[in-house]
């Protein structure tokens, strides 16, 4: 780098602040693929130890503080463990299922062979534990529990992916993350099914309306994230008061989300045919674009003044 580029550089750059020495190494270790595994176990180490330490009641108490919103007499209202549970969990399985449809639409999972093996897998992780459950529960009072133990936590399951990192092939991991997804979908549907006593039909049908809005949204051709993220929420709303677990809305909405791009080949290289093309020999910067599909071998030149 010149002297003229350093004390341009010098000069362009923003004043640092003390906040950069916390905030700068934060950002370098989000960063790092391995990282939200390791911060998954750490919290995962931390609670054990002060679920079973004499602070355990003021830990559980915690997780039981009602954080919520009261409007007159109108009053909605959830301990903390149940907005991560319901909420943030929600948010977690969206991106999951993003990930998921990528790679049933573009990716390994759009070969029907890996997709049977995924779904086969998934079915014999939710049907063994439940049997060895009933086998050793048999004529118990727990009996009736073995829905709660069919379904593999995700989260841990991506935590471990992750502190792997690249020494496990992408295949394992989009085998690991499908069999997750499709077992919890399971037993969502399991426990919904099988153990609520009460389903609110009504609210059940304004969630699948949500849904049916959000197709119709897409198909129409709306862009809007705010406008999708308004109908999610009633959706998340709609299903959360009908007895269902909510997080399904996430698995649901993300396997919606469309997964190939917008502008097809053809109209983004009729776009660039129509940028005026300058020589080389011009002052600016110019860009190559060279068209992917075998059939079309035209190239176009982009240029910045």
């Amino acid at each position: 780098m010149s002297k003229v580029q350093q004390v341009e550089s010098e000069v362009t750059r923003l004043p640092k602040e003390f906040v950069d020495r916390l905030t700068k190494p934060l950002a370098r270790f989000l960063n790092i693929q391995a990282g939200g595994g390791v911060i998954l176990l750490l919290f995962t180490v931390a609670a054990l130890v002060l679920s079973n330490s004499p602070w355990a009641h003021h830990f559980e108490s915690v997780w039981e503080t009602s954080v919520g919103l009261q409007l007159g007499s109108f009053e909605f209202a959830r301990s903390l463990r149940e907005w991560i549970n319901d909420g943030l969990m929600t948010l977690f399985f969206f991106l999951v299922a993003l990930e998921l449809k990528r790679e049933l639409v573009l990716g390994e999972l759009n070969n029907p062979r890996m997709a049977a093996l995924s779904i086969a897998a998934a079915l014999g992780g939710m049907i063994v534990p439940a049997a060895i459950y009933l086998a050793l529960q048999s004529g118990q009072p727990g009996e009736t529990g073995w829905g709660t133990v069919m379904a593999t936590d995700t989260a841990f399951v991506i935590g471990c992916l992750a502190i792997l990192g690249s020494r496990i092939p992408p295949s394992l991991r989009i085998f690991m993350l499908s069999l997750a997804i499709i077992d919890d979908i399971g037993a969502i549907l399991v426990v919904a099914i099988g153990y609520s006593s009460h389903i609110s039909w009504g609210a059940l049908a304004l969630g699948l309306l949500g849904i049916a809005v959000i197709r119709f949204l897409a198909l129409a051709g709306v862009r809007s994230i705010a406008i999708y993220f308004l109908v999610g929420g009633f959706i998340w709303f709609a299903v959360d008061a009908s007895g269902i677990h909510a997080t399904i809305t996430g698995v649901v909405l993300g396997l919606m989300t469309p997964a190939r791009r917008w502008v097809s080949d053809e109209r983004l290289y009729a776009i660039l045919s129509r940028v005026i093309a300058h020589s080389a020999s011009e002052e600016g910067s110019c860009l190559l674009y060279t068209s992917p599909s075998p059939r079309d071998r035209s190239a176009y030149r982009v240029c910045r003044l």
